[in-house]
C-alpha cells in the first residue's frame, strides 16, 4: 500500500526590499525662432559651463557607492568607497565606518590609515582602542590586542565591556579570544554591573573555558545575588549534571523575582529537558502569564496528550489581555485544531499578522482547514496566491506547491496533483519527498511508467529508503508486472519495518498476484487488523472473494463502506468482481 500523507510545518520569514529612485529633470526650450551657433541672442545662463567633480572626488557618490555595496554584502567594494569618502569628509563617523570595513576585509594598511584619520577627527579613546584591538586580533598580535583591550576596559566608558565582548565574539581564532578573555576580564577588573559578569561568564562558556565561566558565575552570585545570577549558575550546574544543585539555585532565583515570566520559562525548560513535564507545567501554571508561557504550557500539554489542559488553555488565552491574545493568534489556531474546532482555528489563523514569524504556517494551515471544511476551491486559491507571494523564496515556494499537491491528492484529483508536484520539482529538482509524492500521483492516475520512473530515481538518490522500496514494489505488483523485482523490493522494506501495515498490505497484494491466496489472506488480515485502511480492506475483500468466501468478503466490504462511502477503489473492485 502507498503510505499516507504527513503533516506539514514550516516557518515564515518576510524580507523587506528597499529601492532608491533618483530623477533628473531637463529644461524645456522656449518658443520662437531657430537658433544657430554663436547666436548673440542666447541667454547668458545658456552660455555657462558648469564644472562637475568626478566620482572619485564626490563625497556623496562615494557614500552612496559604499552603502549600495553593503546592501550586496560586497565588503571589499564598500571598504574602498568608504576609504575614499573618508579623505573627503570631516565626519568622524565616516572614518569609523572606513576603519571597520578595512578591518573586516583584512586590509591592514587601509585600516591603520582609517584609524589615524578617525583619531585626528576626534574619536573617543575607547572606540579607538576597540578598533585597534580588532586590528591586532586580525593580525594575530595577541599582546597588542591585550594592551588595547586593557585600555578599552579602563577607559571609564559605560559601554566598554560590551565593546570588549564584541571584539572577542568577532575574533576568527576562538582559542586566542578565550585566552584574552581570561587575561583581561578578571574578577578584580570586572565592573559593579551583574550583566557584565553574566556576559563574560556566558562568553567563556561558549569559548570552551568552562572553569572560568563557573568562577565568574559563582563570583556574580556572591557579589550581587540577583535572580539572574542565581538562574545562570543554576543553568550551568544543570548542564554539568548537578540537577539538585540547579533546582536549589533556581528556587532562590524565583524567590528573588517570583513574577519574572522569563525566569519561570528558563526553569521550566530545564525541567522539561530532564523529562519532568509535570513539574514544568506546575511551575508555569502559577504566576503572571504572557505569550511565551502560554506557548510552552500548550507544548507541554500537547506532549502529554492532555486534552483537558489544552481546552483550559484555549479558554484562558482567549480571555487574556489584548496584546497577549493578538500575539498568540497562531497558538490559538493550533489549540483550536487540537480541540477539533476547525472553523474557529481558521478564524484565528486569519488573524495572524503578516509580520508574525508564523504567518506562512498560518496560511498553509488555513488552506488545509478550508479543504477539511469543504472549501477546496478557496484552499487552492489561497495556495495560488502564496505561490505568487513567495516566488523569490524557493524554500517557501516549494512548500506551497507541495501542500497544493497534497490537497489535490486528498480530493483524488491526480492530474492537478502531478502538475503541482512537477512545479515544485522545478524549484528543487530531485527533491526526494516531491519525487515520492509525484510517483504516488502517477500511480493513482494509472501512469505506471511515469510512477516507476520517479520511484527508481528516488531509489538512486536514496538507495536505503524503505518507503521508496515499498512504493515501487507495490506499484509493480499492482500493475502485475516485474513481479520478481517487486518481491525483492517489498522484502527489503519488510526487513526494515516488519510490522508496518502498509508494507504488510504490499506483501499480501504481491502474494495475491503470485496466486498464493492463503499467504495473501494472512498478510492482508494482519494489516487490516492493525489499521482499518480502505485500500487494505478492499484488497482483503478481493482475496476472500477469489477464495470463494463471498459472504466474508461482503462483510469486509461493508466495513470499508462505513469508513469511506465514496471509496473509488471499492467501487471499481465491486464492479470487477460482480459485474
Amino acid at each position: 500500500m502507498l503510505s499516507r500523507w504527513s503533516k506539514f510545518k514550516q516557518l515564515r520569514h518576510f524580507a523587506a526590499i528597499g529601492m532608491v529612485v533618483m530623477a533628473l529633470a531637463g529644461c524645456a526650450t522656449g518658443p520662437g525662432r531657430s537658433r544657430v551657433p554663436g547666436d548673440a541672442s542666447r541667454q547668458p545662463l545658456g552660455q555657462m559651463v558648469v564644472a562637475t567633480s568626478d566620482a572619485d572626488h564626490d563625497l556623496l557618490a562615494q557614500l552612496m557607492a559604499g552603502e549600495m555595496a553593503l546592501t550586496r554584502t560586497d565588503l571589499k567594494t564598500a571598504a574602498s568607497a568608504y576609504g575614499r569618502a573618508m579623505q573627503l569628509s570631516d565626519d568622524p563617523k565616516v572614518a569609523e565606518q572606513a576603519a571597520a570595513l578595512a578591518i573586516a576585509v583584512r586590509d591592514d594598511d587601509a585600516a591603520q590609515a582609517a584609524i589615524a584619520r578617525w583619531q585626528a577627527l576626534g574619536a573617543k579613546p575607547s572606540a579607538l582602542a576597540q578598533a585597534r584591538a580588532q586590528l591586532a586580533l586580525s593580525q594575530g598580535n595577541t599582546e597588542e590586542a591585550r594592551r588595547q583591550m586593557e585600555i578599552l576596559v579602563s577607559s571609564g566608558d559605560p559601554d566598554a565591556w560590551r565593546q570588549f565582548g564584541r571584539v572577542l565574539v568577532g575574533s576568527r581564532d576562538a582559542a586566542q579570544a578565550a585566552q584574552l578573555l581570561e587575561a583581561v576580564a578578571t574578577p578584580q577588573r570586572l565592573p559593579g554591573d551583574p550583566q557584565a559578569w553574566l556576559a563574560m561568564s556566558e562568553l567563556g562558556d561558549k569559548l570552551g573555558r568552562h572553569a572560568y565561566a563557573q568562577q565568574i558565575a559563582e563570583g556574580a552570585v556572591k557579589r550581587f545575588g540577583t535572580a539572574e545570577t542565581y538562574a545562570w549558575l543554576g543553568q550551568m550546574k544543570y548542564h554539568d549534571g548537578d540537577k539538585v544543585g540547579a533546582k536549589v539555585l533556581f528556587d532562590k532565583a524565583l524567590a528573588k523575582s517570583p513574577k519574572n515570566a522569563q525566569l519561570r520559562l528558563a526553569y521550566a525548560t530545564l525541567l522539561g529537558q530532564g523529562g519532568d513535564y509535570a513539574g514544568a507545567a506546575r511551575l508555569l501554571d502559577n504566576g503572571p502569564q504572557d505569550a511565551d508561557t502560554y506557548a510552552m504550557r500548550a507544548a507541554l500539554a500537547a506532549h502529554g496528550n492532555d486534552s483537558k489542559t489544552i481546552g483550559r488553555l484555549y479558554v484562558q488565552l482567549q480571555r487574556s489581555p489584548d496584546d497577549v491574545r493578538q500575539g498568540s493568534a497562531y497558538l490559538l489556531g493550533q489549540l483550536a485544531e487540537m480541540l477539533d474546532k476547525k472553523a474557529e482555528a481558521l478564524k484565528w489563523y486569519g488573524e495572524v499578522a503578516d509580520d508574525d514569524d508564523h504567518a506562512f504556517d498560518a496560511d498553509l494551515r488555513s488552506a488545509v482547514l478550508m479543504q477539511d471544511l469543504g472549501r477546496s476551491a478557496e484552499a487552492h486559491e489561497q495556495l495560488a496566491q502564496m505561490q505568487t507571494d513567495y516566488l523569490d523564496q524557493p524554500a517557501l515556494l516549494r512548500r506551497a506547491y507541495e501542500v497544493d499537491a497534497e490537497l489535490y491528492m486528498n480530493d483524488q484529483q491526480y492530474a492537478q496533483a502531478e502538475h503541482a508536484f512537477s512545479r515544485a520539482l522545478q524549484v528543487t529538482p530531485d527533491d526526494p519527498a516531491l519525487l515520492y509524492g509525484r510517483g504516488l500521483a502517477y500511480a493513482e492516475s494509472g501512469d505506471i511508467d511515469l510512477a516507476v520512473t520517479d520511484f527508481r530515481r528516488l531509489l538512486q538518490l536514496k538507495p536505503d529508503d524503505t518507503d521508496a522500496s515499498n512504493a515501487l514494489g507495490y506499484t509493480l505488483a499492482d500493475a502485475n508486472r516485474d513481479l520478481p523485482e517487486a518481491q525483492r523490493l517489498i522484502e527489503t522494506a519488510r526487513s526494515a519495518r516488519p510490522n508496518d501495515p502498509a508494507i504488510q498490505d504490499s506483501w499480501g497484494w504481491l502474494q495475491y498476484r503470485l496466486g498464493h491466496l492463503d499467504q495473501a489472506e494472512k498478510s492482508l488480515r494482519t494489516a487490516w487488523t492493525a489499521h482499518k485502511d480502505t485500500d487494505v480492506g478492499v484488497h482483503l475483500g478481493e482475496v476472500l472473494w477469489k477464495q470463494g468466501r463471498q459472504e466474508d468478503a461482503r462483510r469486509v466490504f461493508d466495513e470499508v463502506r462505513k469508513i469511506d462511502p465514496q471509496s473509488t477503489s471499492l467501487h471499481n473492485t465491486l464492479q470487477r468482481l460482480n459485474p
